[in-house]
């Protein structure tokens, strides 16, 4: 990645402390800053950050398949999602760079950086309880 580690680290929390508040308007405005400031390298630093999230520490090495039934039948940001987090977790990231630039090319990139968010913060809630 070539985008400030410092400032996608920053740029993620933001994202995530927004989302953890409901608050959708100030999420968007995050995200359409980070995409539209930092381009491909920002978001798929702000995208890493928060699959990191949702993962967890302590992931056993080795190789991860997407187990999705019906995955191509998904809503794309909801693929997209998907894909993205077993590109994160199998370290695999020009299969993330290709995600994030084809979610960019496909007009999608803010909306997939959204439902990431959302995502972190319902897995977030999930492990509360």
């Amino acid at each position: 990645m070539t985008a400030d580690p410092h400032r996608v680290f920053e740029d993620a929390a933001l994202l995530l402390d927004q989302a953890l508040a409901g608050d959708r308007a100030a999420a968007v405005e995050t995200v359409g800053t980070v995409v539209g400031g930092q381009g491909i390298s920002g978001a798929l630093g702000v995208a890493w950050c928060l699959a990191g999230t949702i993962t967890g520490d302590g992931n056993p090495s080795g190789l991860w398949s997407l187990d999705f039934p019906e995955i191509d039948e998904a809503q794309y940001d909801a693929r997209w999602v998907a894909r993205f987090i077993s590109a994160y977790l199998n370290e695999d990231e020009p299969t993330a760079q290709a995600l994030v630039g084809a979610a960019q090319e496909d007009g999608r990139l803010e909306d997939c950086l959204l439902t990431l968010a959302g995502s972190t913060v319902a897995t977030l809630h999930h492990r509360e309880h």
